[in-house]
């Protein structure tokens, strides 16, 4: 298997990633037998560390995880997901907020942006979930959903003022078990859309040479894991799947971008590890109908709620505090457009690839990922139905459809097993708060939110079990892990809109209304 990069060539390095908590050490290529046993060891030595370190902190406690993926050991958090926080209670604690305008590095302000210009002239999760895939299960499997971020990548925006990483092209070259033959669609089968958001990033080049928001090699790997993983569990553990692509079993749907594409191939790549019976098609939308991200351009009425909503944290009194307290130490001029997620996206970029990052944000990393998330949780406004429903709605009806061809038998595929969608954190976030699941941190690269379908093999009645990065959730609303499909729909009906009634929505000219 190829190398990730260059920086970990020759030396042994412990850096951050982009989950907090979560360190990777890179293991030497073609390590003799000893010392790989002493990068284990040392490895092992830094879990005991972090261990000790999170007994003690009583308010904050976690146990820690020791994998390997590809060349490199990976110690991270296991969250406590039985202390669930949401933004509503959140917000009560004072912790709302975001300290920016329409400045955000998410593929939603890319969205945002784009239609700005119009109307102007414009980590790696990992995880493991091994159960009830075998034919000892009261319950059977019928049908997999899964929603994922895209892998690591350049960042969308440098932070201003602050000594820059050198985003050279060495760090995107693609790992040769990545490749597969695939080809772009539309979502008829038809030539690839104009993409407007990736036009946007390529009229600007990074220091070192490369553009914004492009998936780098370690991204790529990233991806490839989370195939991997995958094939552990729907081929090798349960023959759910064939142990070759097949168009009729697995459906590929992708933002129109490109670092969600490479995302889409790489993780099929590792999921039939590069066997195909015919060519992978990644279908995507028209920009002004995407639904796999919050549209701002195709949908005015969420476009206005959220561009107020940005607005107004700019006069949230913690957010704005923290933000100019940053801004200060950084020596980012007052005039500079700077918020929390701008300074954490060129953070976490810098981090998981190794490359300097200001030594000021050693001592402001937690508080960065907080008003960040803290930020996110204001933007979409839980406590408020319109705001999810329209950044969301069509993709959890979409969800829901896909289950109940399944169940009635009206597919157009009958064959079909899979459906994988490559999105974006700002895809995330939001089908987490709905689904009451969100565990107030990012979602890190490579995260995976898996719907599965099942049926109860005597009684045919039929459940779905969530999964978040490979572990189960208890979904609010249901009573169980396993939760009848009634209960999920009427989780899901509070937030989804079929496609009439989310154009209505969109196309409303006054103000809100909320149950």
């Amino acid at each position: 298997m190829a190398e990730l990069d260059s920086v970990t060539k020759n030396k042994y390095l412990m850096r951050k990633t982009s989950h907090p908590g979560e360190l990777i050490a890179p293991v030497l290529h073609h390590q003799e037998p000893s010392t790989f046993f002493l990068s284990l060891f040392l490895t092992l030595g830094m879990q005991l560390i972090l261990y000790t370190h999170a007994s003690v902190c009583s308010n904050n406690f976690r146990f820690t995880q020791c994998v390997t993926v590809g060349h490199t050991i990976i110690i991270s958090d296991i969250p406590d997901r039985d202390r669930r926080s949401n933004c509503t209670s959140t917000a009560m604690r004072g912790l709302w907020g975001g300290a920016a305008a329409l400045g955000s590095v998410s593929v939603a302000f890319g969205s945002m942006l784009w239609s700005q210009q119009k109307t102007k002239p414009e980590k790696a999760a990992t995880g493991s979930n091994r159960a009830d895939t075998n034919a000892d299960s009261p319950y059977e499997l019928k049908l997999v959903q899964i929603l994922f971020r895209h892998g690591a990548r350049t960042p969308l925006k440098s932070i201003p003022d602050v000594m820059e990483a050198q985003w050279v092209p060495t760090l995107l070259e693609p790992p040769p078990h990545t490749s597969i033959d695939y080809v772009v669609t539309d979502l008829q089968g038809g030539p690839r859309p104009p993409a407007p958001i990736e036009d946007s990033y390529r009229k600007n080049i990074l220091s070192g040479g490369t553009f914004p928001g492009q998936l780098t090699t370690l991204g790529m790997q990233q991806l490839y894991e989370l195939g991997k993983r995958l094939r552990g569990r729907y081929i090798e553990e349960s023959n759910f799947l064939t142990s070759t692509f097949n168009p009729a079993e697995v459906y590929v749907r992708s933002t129109n971008i490109v670092r969600t594409i490479e995302s889409a191939k790489c993780l099929v790549a590792g999921l039939f590890q590069q066997k195909q019976k015919a060519i992978v098609p990644i279908l995507t939308s028209e920009a002004e109908s995407e639904i796999l991200y919050p549209n701002y351009h195709g949908c005015k009425m969420l476009k206005i709620l959220c561009g107020h909503r940005w607005a107004e944290s700019t006069t949230l009194p913690d957010i704005a505090a923290d933000l100019q307290s940053i801004q200060s130490e950084l020596g980012i001029a007052a005039h500079q457009k700077v918020d929390f997620i701008l300074i954490r996206d060129d953070m976490v970029a810098r981090e998981t690839h190794g490359l300097p990052c200001p030594q000021v944000l050693d001592t402001w990393r937690d508080k960065v990922e907080q008003r960040a998330v803290d930020m996110m949780c204001h933007i979409f406004e839980p406590s408020k139905r319109e705001s999810l429903q329209l950044s969301v709605g069509p993709l959890l009806h979409m969800l829901v459809d896909n289950i109940e061809e399944k169940l009635q038998g009206t597919s157009s595929q009958p064959s079909r097993k899979v459906f994988l969608y490559s999105a974006h954190d700002t895809t995330l976030i939001p089908c987490l708060l709905a689904l009451g699941i969100f565990d107030m941190r990012w979602p890190p690269y490579a995260a995976d939110l898996t719907v599965e379908l099942h049926q109860n093999r005597k009684t045919n009645e039929a459940f779905v079990k969530v999964s978040y990065v490979g572990e189960d959730q208890l979904i609010r609303g249901c009573s169980a892990v396993y939760c009848p499909l009634e209960e999920f729909k009427q989780v899901l009906y509070t937030y989804s809109l079929s496609p009439e009634d989310y154009h209505s929505h969109c196309n409303r000219t006054v103000g809100p209304t909320e149950p």
